[in-house]
């Protein structure tokens, strides 16, 4: 990925997309916003304590950054599964459109955000139809296969060849930091047929699971050919990025932004 500053605002942009006059896209960092400890600085999450006021100044800095609309985005309520929602248009009388954890559009102009803290943001483009995707995958969502999900979502709404869709998988937690229960070590291997590069362990025998790889052969599974993975460890950077296990759950939420241009 590439790294992106804009006035206070830290971001990174997919190599793939840096130069696109398609789409507008962005991870976030922590970095440039109004926030206090503990939520320094950039927070994007509503419902982690924050001042709400600075929270929605830091939504304004974002989309200032990357030029979108900021009183007109698309969210969802995420809750760790694999729906996704078709977003037409921004959400009326309430801040988000629905309980899930990924959304499509083919509207020019919408933007598409989601938060996190650990999880992966999944970004997804098809050049061919010109419709984009956006998902939020934590290990239950990653177990109840968000990614194929969104692609699956993406053919069947517009009609996309899963070979044409580009994806970006982002930064979230690595597997050195990653340590799971077996339970979890017993879901991936009901989902994924194996553990193979999925599952580690390290010297005391704990499971460690690869929650990019995870979502990198699901996308695969689910015919995607271009994956660019980011390879950025949140628990490892919370210099950049917030972690909910680094920082043992009193912190942030950074957020992701995909839209088509308007």
């Amino acid at each position: 990925m590439l790294r992106v500053t804009h006035g206070t605002v830290v971001y990174y942009h997919f190599k793939q997309w840096a130069q696109s006059d398609r789409i507008v896209h962005g991870v976030m960092t922590r970095l440039g916003g109004y926030s206090k400890p503990p939520w320094a600085s950039l927070n994007l999450g509503s419902t982690v304590g924050d001042d709400p006021k600075a929270v929605r100044l830091n939504h304004r800095l974002v989309f200032q950054a990357l030029g979108l609309d900021g009183a007109q985005p698309a969210t969802v309520w995420q809750v760790h599964g694999s729906k996704v929602i078709y977003a037409t248009a921004p959400p009326q009388g309430r801040p988000w459109l629905d309980h899930a954890d990924a959304m499509i559009t083919d509207v020019p102009g919408l933007p598409l955000i989601m938060r996190f803290a650990d999880c992966i943001p999944i970004l997804l483009y098809d050049p061919v139809k010109n419709v984009i995707g956006i998902a939020h995958a934590g290990w239950k969502g990653t177990i109840a296969d968000v990614a194929g999900s969104t692609v699956r979502a993406m053919a069947d709404k517009f009609g996309s060849n899963p070979g044409d869709i580009e994806a970006g998988i982002g930064p979230g937690i690595g597997p050195e930091c990653y340590e799971v229960g077996e339970e979890v070590v017993a879901a991936v291997e009901n989902a994924f047929v194996t553990t193979d590069g999925l599952i580690t362990r390290d010297e005391r025998g704990k499971a460690h699971f690869d929650l990019w790889a995870a979502n990198r052969l699901a996308l695969e599974r689910a015919g995607v050919v271009s994956i660019e993975v980011a390879g950025i460890c949140t628990a490892c950077h919370t210099d950049e990025f917030y972690s909910h296990r680094a920082e043992h759950g009193r912190t942030g939420r950074f957020g992701a932004v995909i839209a088509l241009r308007g």
